[in-house]
């Protein structure tokens, strides 16, 4: 197809124009935007429940991953008219009109947008200020990889297991991993910010040389940097399903705690590394893994 030529589309009944399906937004993998729409496609039963209703911050990539890209809160306005969107006021910033990508079409739309990586907020913008999801980001500081984040991961599972949570790892698609803690029930930023510094500063105390709870990057060199701070409701962490913007379109992956314990007898960063087309063989073969993290109900227990 000629790079300016449109393809109409029906999509859920929605009417949809596709542009530049042929444009390469991959260059090392020649992974194209229409293989990007078609990922979107076939991975939408797996991350709509986790997108559905929640604020949704854009990364586009226009020109694809080599070259500039921008971050877009606010909806754009040349949005089609069945694309919801919802006002949220955040504490000390301007309301913004952001995104919900609920259904099929949306999504659709966003990957013509060139929205490569999908940034979804811990709340729902019914109730912006109540996170239902508790999250730690396991950041990785050089020579270190995913393999120290994963004996991080496992440290952090037991900590959260004494306390009576449940909790489930992802990939982050680049260096690190995360893992959410799914609440679900009524909490506050207030409440989950200082809990997750704590339990950071508690894996610090017990494991200095492997873990830093401080933000300095001077600190992180060869440690894992538990980043707590993800959990306020002005930052977003990468959703999970959500391609990435590196060499390969690797993807936020859902993992078992099999792998996760796996990859620490092993020691292979490249086990734990997950392309589009992985993703969706491994949702055909076990489901959503991530399931309960939009379902599961759980209390965060007080401090102290």
């Amino acid at each position: 197809m000629p790079p300016n030529n449109r393809l109409q589309v029906e999509v859920e009944g929605r009417r949809l124009s596709l542009s530049n399906l042929d444009k390469v937004l991959y260059p090392r993998a020649g992974f194209t935007k229409g293989q990007v729409i078609d990922y979107y496609t076939r991975i939408a039963p797996a991350v709509l429940p986790h997108l559905r209703g929640r604020p949704l911050t854009l990364k586009r990539y226009p020109n694809g991953v080599e070259a500039g890209y921008f971050y877009e809160k606010q909806c754009p306005s040349h949005r089609p008219e069945w694309v919801r969107s919802a006002r949220v006021q955040m504490r000390g910033e301007k309301a913004i009109q952001f995104c919900l990508c609920d259904d099929l079409p949306t999504l659709v739309w966003l990957a013509n947008l060139a929205d490569l990586e999908l940034h979804p907020s811990l709340a729902f913008a019914a109730d912006v200020a109540s996170p239902a999801i508790l999250a730690f980001d396991l950041d990785p500081g050089e020579p270190a990889t995913i393999v120290e984040c994963a004996e991080v991961a496992v440290r952090l599972r037991a900590a959260l297991t004494t306390l009576g949570l449940e909790a489930f790892p992802k990939t982050s698609g680049s260096k690190g991993m995360q893992v959410y803690v799914p609440l679900n029930t009524p909490t506050s930023y207030d409440a989950t910010k200082p809990f997750a510094r704590a339990l950071a500063q508690v894996l610090e105390r017990a494991e200095p040389n492997l873990v830093v709870s401080e933000m300095a990057k001077v600190r992180r060199k060869g440690k894992v940097f538990v980043d707590w701070s993800q959990n306020d409701e002005h930052k977003t962490t990468v959703g999970v399903y959500s391609l990435r913007a590196r060499d390969q379109p690797t993807v936020s992956t859902p993992l078992t705690w099999e792998e996760v314990e796996a990859v620490r007898v092993s020691r292979d960063p490249d086990e734990l590394v997950f392309t589009s087309a992985d993703v969706l063989g491994r949702v055909a073969r076990h489901g959503d893994l991530f399931a309960p993290v939009a379902t599961l109900e759980q209390e965060l227990p007080k401090l102290g």
